[in-house]
């Protein structure tokens, strides 16, 4: 009798089929191949019927969702293989783990493990010989570290849902090496909620500077991507930013973040003014509804505008996109009036990659900074907190947006 685990092969023809194809003089990797292929994916399938049990029994409420085809290689050629999913996006396979493209890699996974840990070409060397008697040259390891370029490219260019409750979008900034100079690079990231609260990277970029045009080539290729429609989008001040979003998509709301407006009011303010200036400022910010705060804004405007008639300005000028977020619930307001929910995400990054003063080129960093994010985000797999509450406010002010986007 078969075991769920063993559904999709049998084993008993195994050797029959493959000697019959030898007979007929077809080579040993076409009569393995196929085998090798029904092998792994019934090992795939007897792991997602296991993850899927072990859940049963936690409470988990989950169930199959589907599968994903990826080409690896093997010592039989190249197979494609058809990689189970569920729907809470639990699962990891274990027998070929994600990022993985050729089976039986254990070094590589393991070297993959620890680049994307932060540690360079000589301590993974060192680890590699202490712990497996291994020795790599910096030029094989870097055709390893290489193979997962590939999966870069995958990752960012594959489907995304098509519709995001709130977006964040911000750049961090890195030192890369070319041409003999050490040259700036900012690396745009776009960290999305879906409708069912749960975060996502939707890519990352590389630019040698921040701009908006820059942003209106990556907020492109999220249409592209299959994205409709964005409810809330939170961004820092760069010039011509709000106005890139709107052009691709011309019904979200974009939220100046306050926090980055605070920064660069204050640098502006003299030293000695500062405590004062903030104490005054805070009523503005803080205020229950937009007409309070407008008012306090005039009277942060009568005390000091005529000495700081820039920062003054500044907020004046902004306010209709600085003040957006009054208009909702505390649920809505507390995650939308700043983009601290990307720079949390940055401070992760910085982690990984704080030994590093400059990467020896682009590629090397984007390497990096992809192995750190998959490690980080396996480990978002529930719903923001209050999500429920947050989901329920935003139905009453975007229902007819949303409704097309539910899933069935």
């Amino acid at each position: 009798m078969r075991t769920k685990k063993q559904e999709g092969f049998d084993y008993q023809n195994f050797e029959k089929e493959a000697l019959r194809a030898l007979y007929e003089g077809k080579p040993l990797e076409e009569a393995l191949g196929p085998m090798l292929k029904r092998i792994v994916e019934a090992g795939l399938q007897g792991e997602m019927q296991a993850h899927l049990e072990e859940g049963k029994s936690a409470g988990v409420k989950n169930r199959r969702n589907g599968k994903m085809s990826k080409t690896v290689r093997s010592r039989f050629g190249q197979l494609l293989i058809d990689t189970p999913r569920d729907r809470e996006g639990t699962y990891e396979p274990t027998l070929l783990p994600k990022r993985d493209r050729q089976l039986g890699t254990g070094v590589e996974q393991k070297i993959l493990s620890l680049y994307g840990m932060g540690m360079g070409y000589r301590q993974i060397q060192a680890h590699l010989q202490e712990l497996y008697s291994v020795e790599l040259s910096e030029a094989q390891l870097t055709n390893i570290t290489d193979k997962i370029l590939p999966v870069v490219e995958e990752w960012r260019s594959r489907p995304l849902e098509s519709m995001y409750a709130i977006v964040w979008l911000d750049a961090i900034h890195y030192k890369v090496r070319h041409e003999g100079r050490i040259e700036n690079r900012a690396v745009y990231s776009i960290l999305g909620v879906n409708l069912e609260g749960k975060k996502d990277v939707l890519g990352i970029y590389v630019s040698e500077n921040e701009g908006a045009k820059f942003w209106l080539q990556v907020l492109t290729q999220l249409q592209q991507r299959g994205v409709e429609d964005i409810l809330i989008a939170c961004i820092d001040n760069l010039k011509g930013f709000a106005e890139a979003i709107e052009t691709i998509f011309p019904k979200t709301e974009v939220q100046l973040c306050v926090v980055h407006q605070i920064r660069n009011s204050m640098k502006y303010v003299g030293t000695k003014h500062q405590k004062e200036f903030m104490r005054d400022l805070k009523p503005v910010y803080q205020a229950p509804d937009e007409s309070s705060a407008k008012s306090k804004l005039e009277g942060l405007k009568e005390k000091w505008g005529k000495m700081y008639p820039v920062v003054i300005e500044s907020w004046e000028n902004n306010w209709d996109r600085l003040s957006r977020y009054f208009q909702y619930p505390t649920a809505i307001r507390r995650i939308i009036y700043t983009t601290n929910m990307v720079e949390g995400f940055h401070r992760q990054l910085r982690q990984v990659t704080k030994t590093k003063g400059a990467f020896t080129s682009d590629n090397a960093l984007i390497k990096l900074l992809f192995l750190a994010i998959e490690r980080i985000t396996e480990k978002w797999t529930s719903p923001l907190q209050n999500w429920s509450l947050t989901f329920s406010q935003l139905s009453i002010y975007f229902r007819d947006r949303i409704k097309p986007h539910l899933r069935t």
